[in-house]
């Protein structure tokens, strides 16, 4: 019955408006793609599912087996994320292949880039069952390969991006003006990102440790896959999906603005491995790494006092402060680069209608964010990594 109705929606795929089939075999990948993420969807519904419900019994009938179950719980987690971005990966090469839409200076270390971070990001989950040595050797690994294909990456787009080639692919033509207020934007975000982010994390004087570590790869892969699972995708990039940004904002909230601006920027320039809209340098930097750096925003409540018994407040305040930045990332990014494709004499409108799935997309997060923050197991561990937490926590134990 799924078969056929996938071969139904096959045949659909490939019909233009008057109903008559497209003779163009290759594009075959984008419906593999679209047709496979809806699979991978109900996968996940299914698995999230079947876990809560796990948790909610061995809660109830025997509560000291949930920190067990907790670790095969986030290890089956890291396993489908894992197989579901290597499966559209692999399927996103073929199509950027057949489709011409990114050529090979862009295309090769994109997939290099994605496969670094997918490894890097499971050998260092497995390496925090590992010794202390073994976990620090994975982590130097790991993160040298990953930031190896993420400057190979990046000199790639520069040279792509500056060439002008990605103005004539898109059709479009950015004037002087437009030009330098594309730069003066992205400039103006980077400095209120970095100035929200030093500001609230002040009492974060730590850097990454190794838990922060562990913890970011394995958020930002969870984060990537499910960012496949889409609800719906629009048409000059884009998309709502299944609660995507929700690993990423909980990262933010345990570790701080610091570390969660940090791993939304990496989070970002991932989304320009999967949803290319690539026309000009500045353009690059606003609608994928300055946007998600602003979600990394999202833990700037949880130190609030005065909302320390409404973590739910504190996630969905910072959410929505998250969100804000990155509706405005788009919008300026959308009237200065892509006002050619405006359907409405104001750009500016266009802009804001356009991207206002931003807010469709983070609601969807808040909405499961409060059940998550509605337990207060799950409270107290997440608040385990906050500055004063882990200070009680080193005084506590014995000395040696």
């Amino acid at each position: 019955m799924v078969l056929n109705s996938l071969l139904v929606s096959y045949n659909d795929y490939f019909k233009d408006e008057t109903g008559k089939h497209y003779d163009y075999p290759d594009i075959w990948t984008s419906f593999a793609k679209d047709a496979l993420a809806g699979v991978f969807l109900w996968v996940a519904i299914a698995l999230a599912v079947v876990l809560i419900a796990v948790a909610v019994f061995l809660r109830l009938k025997k509560p000291e087996a949930l920190k067990a179950y907790a670790t095969v719980a986030i290890s089956l987690a890291v396993g489908f994320s894992v197989a579901v971005i290597i499966a559209m990966l692999s399927l996103e090469f073929f199509d950027m292949q057949e489709s011409g839409a990114v050529f090979d200076l862009v295309l090769y270390p994109s997939v290099v880039l994605g496969a670094a971070i997918v490894l890097g990001a499971a050998a260092i989950y497995a390496a925090t069952f590992c010794s202390p040595k073994a976990r620090k050797i994975t982590q130097i690994s790991a993160f040298s390969a990953m930031g190896a294909a993420l400057v190979a990456l990046l000199v790639c787009l520069g040279v792509y991006l500056a060439n002008g080639s990605a103005e004539d692919n898109n059709g479009a033509t950015i004037t002087i003006s437009e030009n330098v207020a594309l730069y003066l934007c992205a400039a103006a975000l980077i400095a209120v990102i970095a100035f929200c982010a030093f500001f609230f994390g002040r009492k974060d004087k730590k850097g990454f440790d190794s838990k922060s570590v562990s913890y970011a790869a394995v958020c930002i892969a969870m984060s990537f896959a499910l960012s496949y699972l889409r609800l719906w995708k629009m048409p000059q990039g884009g998309s709502v999906t299944a609660a995507s940004l929700l690993p990423l904002m909980l990262y933010a909230y345990m570790f701080g603005t610091k570390k969660g601006v940090f791993a939304g920027l990496i989070y970002g320039v991932l989304q320009a491995i999967q949803d290319p809209w690539l026309i000009h340098p500045a353009q690059f930097l606003l609608d994928y790494p300055i946007a998600f750096a602003g979600i990394g925003l999202a833990g700037i409540f949880a130190h609030v006092k005065k909302l320390d018994k409404l973590p739910q407040v504190q996630f969905a305040l910072g959410g929505i402060v998250g969100s804000v930045l990155r509706f405005l990332s788009h919008v300026l990014s959308g009237v200065f680069a892509f006002s050619e494709y405006s359907t409405l004499d104001n750009v500016w409108v266009y802009s804001m209608g356009y991207n206002s799935f931003v807010f469709v997309d983070i609601v969807i997060v808040i909405a499961v964010g409060v059940l998550v923050f509605s337990s207060p197991t799950l409270v107290k561990q997440a608040r385990r990594f906050h500055p004063k937490e882990k200070e009680a926590a080193e005084e506590a134990k014995p000395e040696e």
